[in-house]
């Protein structure tokens, strides 16, 4: 699979020849500003949750590419009310896709919409296509629900925050890739911001003394996984 950074949390991964986009911010990311958001694919956007960090480019790539929005229903809802209508509204469990299935999991985080309503509850995803399985666990904090990810799917690879104040920090990530047995984790949701900034080699040094790999790719960066 590729998978291509767009700073912050926002990535994309191609799986079955679909292109699927995450929580697309980069307009509003200082660090981002040489991506040009009108060369970025999506054929399904997969939105996490609702904050202004997650979902500020959402419309615009949605219009632009024509792409179907997988949400949380009260999101959903919301992206319909601002005009458009290729949604595909969700809530805890599993739906089939063309690329294989989605199952929308739990995060503990908090939800709003930017202009202040009701986001529904925040959530992560776990993507089996056919090429392999892997586990976005979209903004959250350590959780024993992430035990049970193993049993939906062997997971090949996992996204996760590692920023800390708001989410996971990298030590916290160690801990949730042994829940979800899985050693391969590309971390995000780091130094956009001073609340957020860690020390990189320190957090990659701590995966690697705990016989895991964190991948760290740059803004703009497309690598296999």
């Amino acid at each position: 699979m590729q998978l291509t950074y767009y700073g912050h949390a926002c990535f994309s991964v191609v799986v079955g020849g679909k292109t699927l986009l995450f929580d697309p911010f980069i307009s509003g990311n200082d660090k981002a500003q040489h991506v040009d958001i009108e060369q970025i694919k999506a054929d399904y956007i997969l939105q996490s949750h609702g904050h202004e960090d997650h979902i500020a480019d959402l419309l615009p790539i949605a219009k632009r590419t024509g792409a179907k929005v997988v949400a949380m229903a009260e999101i959903a809802g919301w992206v319909q009310a601002q005009g458009y209508d290729n949604v595909h509204a969700m809530n805890y469990g599993a739906v089939d896709m063309e690329f294989g299935e989605v199952r929308m999991v739990i995060a503990g985080h908090s939800s709003s919409l930017p202009d202040g309503s009701n986001g529904g509850n925040p959530a992560g995803f776990v993507i089996k296509p056919d090429e392999g399985s892997f586990y976005y666990a979209g903004d959250t904090c350590l959780m024993m629900d992430m035990q049970l990810i193993p049993r939906f799917a062997t997971i090949d690879f996992a996204v996760m925050p590692i920023g800390g104040n708001f989410t996971m920090n990298a030590a916290d990530a160690i801990i949730a890739s042994d829940f979800i047995k899985c050693d391969k984790i590309i971390g995000v949701h780091y130094d956009t911001w001073p609340p957020i900034s860690i020390d990189k080699d320190k957090a990659k040094q701590a995966f690697t003394a705990a016989g895991k790999q964190l991948i760290l790719p740059e803004i703009g960066e497309t690598l296999t996984v």
